[in-house]
């Protein structure tokens, strides 16, 4: 519905029936209380003449509502690469979530995308009904109202962390725009608040949250994630403001609520638009279910809303897979776990503050090396993590590129111009490439087609018998890859023999 006119019929009958699949799709703003809300608010449905709808919170704060207190605009789900046209547009508006424009303007972030200013500025103003500076200025102030409800930290924190210059500027903008100061709005939230940073992230349902965990569980490399519990912790590190920010994270799910709660680690406080947009990618949170499941038909029917399993940092899917290609998982996670303790950056203790230890399970440590501390890791030093000298070198070439912007591993880069450029790099092959565009880049329709597990679940024995298996799942063959390795790895009872961060690139 993005990028077209909206329908005022549909859209009310999504409204009145709290329709979760139109949520984050479209808000609804109310004359009669001059705010705007979500589809599934759960406040009475008001009258159809006093209702208008609109494509962003932008457009609906630009004719002047203010979000509505109650169903919170600001924890709306959003869009998956595929999900709407105007995917430039999403990528900028994204970026713009993320706290791009924090430290840049729009000549900046229309260079980011790939586009000139003049032709992002139309981009838009089609796709969202606002210009770039309204919407921006409405996810700062959304962002805002977010850690005013959601925490304690300081409201001269606050401002900074929401990407105002300062807190004067602050409060004259939350004022003007939603009527009240942020003291105000902290007090109406005060109740029930707690010393820590836990934020709520909404999802369309179904989600397959055991299947997306177990996914990442198989795959947990000692030192830097954990799964216990029906949670997933990591550790992480942002760049931002001139210096590396560490710290932690932790993902559980509250189905009751359809979130994904997040908790951060104190570390983390001034970067967390940032944060949250990488638990954003790395669970899928803007995927349509109910599109990719209708599309992927019998496949999907078993185990409905199943998720892309995504990255908080591209470098390092890339070089799980490098280092996976051609053999075990196991053997794989143990080489990984010694790379970071050799080239990671040890978190320091005040990063490492209110992380509760897992039973079982080794502890969080380190964050994940950077593309310079690969680029820059001698030879011995692989050598005593277990890589081969072949694969020493593929990591450090690839290091350097993406060390000095040659090539670029997230999901607002060019899916096919990035495949060719990985399938440049001497000892990547197409598998490694495609894995890495499901996750890094959040392609749905990659597809490493010269999987082990895939052929041996699709019972073929050649590429093109495999391209013509697949092809009725385009474009979201990324989706049914992740379902044909959890049958594999259900007809097998035992963790994935040849899915992902193994490649199998034999196959002719």
């Amino acid at each position: 519905m993005l990028g077209m006119e909206l329908d005022p019929d549909t859209c009310y009958k999504a409204i009145a029936s709290h329709d979760r699949r139109f949520d984050g799709r479209f808000f609804v703003g109310v004359s009669s209380t001059g705010v705007y809300c979500r589809p599934i608010c759960a406040v009475r449905t008001p009258r159809r003449e006093n209702c208008t709808f609109y494509e962003s919170a932008a457009a609906a704060e630009k004719h002047g509502f203010r979000p509505c207190l109650r169903c919170r605009p600001e924890l709306a789900p959003g869009h998956g690469l595929a999900d709407i046209s105007g995917r430039l547009a999403q990528a900028a508006a994204t970026l713009i979530d993320e706290g791009f424009m924090a430290e840049a303007g729009v000549a900046q972030l229309a260079a980011r995308i790939g586009v000139t200013e003049r032709h992002l500025r139309r981009l838009f103003d089609a796709e969202f009904g606002v210009s770039v500076h309204e919407y921006a200025q409405t996810q700062k102030l959304l962002l805002a109202k977010r850690l005013l409800t959601d925490t304690t930290l300081p409201v001269t924190q606050v401002a900074l962390a929401a990407g105002f210059g300062s807190v004067r500027r602050f409060n004259d903008v939350l004022k003007e725009r939603y009527g009240l100061t942020p003291l105000a709005m902290r007090r109406r939230a005060a109740e029930g608040m707690a010393d820590r940073l836990v934020f709520e992230l909404g999802y369309r349902p179904p989600l397959a949250w055991d299947q997306w965990l177990g996914f990442l569980g198989v795959r947990v490399v000692d030192g830097i994630e954990q799964c216990h519990g029906g949670a997933y912790t990591r550790t992480l590190g942002i760049d931002a403001d001139g210096r590396r920010h560490l710290g932690w994270v932790r993902l559980e799910h509250v189905p009751k609520r359809t979130v994904v709660r997040v908790t951060l680690s104190a570390s983390l406080a001034c970067v967390i638009p940032q944060a949250l947009g990488k638990v954003r990618r790395l669970c899928d949170l803007g995927c349509r279910p109910d599109i990719v499941d209708a599309h992927l038909g019998d496949l999907a029917a078993d185990t409905p809303g199943v998720r892309l399993p995504g990255a908080f940092d591209g470098l390092e899917i890339a070089v799980r897979a490098i280092v996976g290609q051609v053999i075990s998982v196991v053997q794989a996670r143990r080489i990984l776990a010694r790379l970071v303790q050799i080239a990671g950056a040890a978190l320091p203790g005040d990063a490492l503050a209110g992380l509760a230890a897992a039973p079982h399970a080794a502890p969080l440590t380190h964050a994940f090396p950077t593309a310079q501390a690969l680029a820059a890791l001698p030879d011995a030093d692989y050598q005593a993590a277990g890589v081969p000298m072949a694969k020493t070198r593929t990591i450090r070439a690839l290091a350097r590129l993406v060390a000095a912007g040659e090539i670029r591993l997230d999901p607002h880069a060019a899916p096919d111009d990035t495949v060719a450029k990985l399938r440049a790099v001497e000892g990547i092959g197409d598998w490694t490439a495609q894995y890495v565009a499901m996750r890094a880049l959040g392609w749905p329709d990659a597809f490493p087609g010269t999987d082990y597990a895939l052929r041996k679940v699709l019972g073929v024995s050649t590429v093109r018998a495999m391209q013509a298996s697949t092809a009725q799942w385009a474009p979201w063959r990324a989706y049914a890859a992740i379902h044909l390795w959890h049958r594999y790895e259900a007809l097998k009872q035992a963790p994935v023999q040849g899915g992902a961060d193994i490649g199998q690139e034999e196959l002719a």
